[in-house]
């Protein structure tokens, strides 16, 4: 069976490009309008390597439901600015020094201006949308506010099960449903909001990025173990340093046979060697396959929210590449 671990990576989506030549400027000419004091750490965070996903959601989904891809840019903007306000403080949270084979802004320019960069994103962002207060826009600002607000919850959620004694896999669920999908389901939905698509229209692709959001998490929770630091540019290994209980870790931990055992390795101080006792246990309880099943039952989950979607059969087919290309990412 194909699955998160054994799909051959697919070729990166055309629309991934088209979303970052469209992006480009008008992210360039939000950063303008920002603090000068701002800017160069703004733009240090900004340089090109990222993939854009869920600005490619974005355009998509209003090209999606009948309107044009520039009428999704807007959204497309907004929905960027959000997940970076939300990186730049991950990257403190996690004490991260490097992304996308960066030093990350609180390594280069201080904690002080990581906070108030991401702040400043994440304000202008709600501004941008307001900017002309149409019924679509005001509608799309309502929406990307509740979405930020459902992130931040998932990452006090995840923070709070570092010192939880038991996660649940319904609960570590739950926590990245709001830490992951719910951005994620916004950005595919912003689109078809702004072209104002039919309520069915606007929940299906809700759907769609709320499965798709999990299963993105899913594999990025395998990538944080198992990936190639050299290919996600972020260090291997660090969320079980942290304590961290993420997917695979929580599903190993139900496993009464081993639970025990694995859990006074995880809960140790971790030096290296310590760290790849800790992996190997959980490749050999099957936290690996059984992170990257779940991976595919909400791939297979977001396609069929696009089959009852009724959208312009295009951009329909290049949702449906997005999903398989970030579920068979390895970086």
């Amino acid at each position: 069976m194909t699955s998160a671990l054994t799909a051959p990576r697919s070729e990166v989506p055309a629309v991934l490009g088209r979303a970052g030549v469209l992006l480009a400027p008008a992210v360039e000419a939000a950063v303008d309008r920002l603090s000068p004091e701002l800017q160069p750490a703004l733009r240090h965070h900004l340089a090109p390597g990222a993939k854009h996903v869920r600005a490619a959601l974005a355009v998509l989904s209003a090209a999606a439901a009948g309107g044009s891809e520039e009428d999704g840019l807007p959204g497309a903007v907004a929905v960027e600015l959000v997940h970076n306000f939300s990186l730049l403080h991950d990257d403190i949270i996690d004490g991260d020094l490097e992304r996308r084979h960066r030093p990350t802004v609180w390594a280069a320019f201080g904690c002080g201006q990581a906070i108030i960069a991401g702040d400043a994103l994440a304000m202008f962002a709600v501004q941008l949308l307001l900017e002309e207060p149409t019924p679509p826009r005001v509608r799309a600002a309502a929406v990307l506010a509740e979405a930020t607000q459902a992130m931040i919850a998932g990452q006090a959620q995840d923070m709070a099960f570092e010192t939880q004694g038991e996660v649940s896999a319904d609960e570590c669920l739950a926590m990245e449903r709001g830490k992951t999908g719910a951005l994620v389901s916004c950005a595919a939905s912003l689109g078809a909001i702004l072209v104002a698509a039919p309520p069915p229209v606007v929940h299906a692709l809700a759907d769609y990025g709320t499965h798709l959001g999990l299963a993105f998490q899913a594999v990025d929770d395998l990538l944080g173990i198992w990936g190639d630091r050299h290919r996600t540019g972020k260090p291997v290994g660090n969320d079980l340093l942290q304590h961290k209980k993420t997917l695979p870790v929580v599903l190993a931990l139900a496993r009464d046979d081993r639970a025990g055992r694995l859990r006074r390795v995880l809960e140790g101080d971790l030096d290296a060697a310590g760290l790849a006792r800790a992996v190997a246990m959980l490749e050999e309880c099957g936290a690996r396959e059984d992170t990257a099943a779940l991976a595919d039952r909400h791939l297979q989950a977001a396609l069929s929210a696009l089959d009852r979607a009724g959208l312009v059969a295009g951009p329909a087919a290049e949702l449906e590449a997005v999903a398989r290309f970030v579920t068979a990412r390895d970086r």
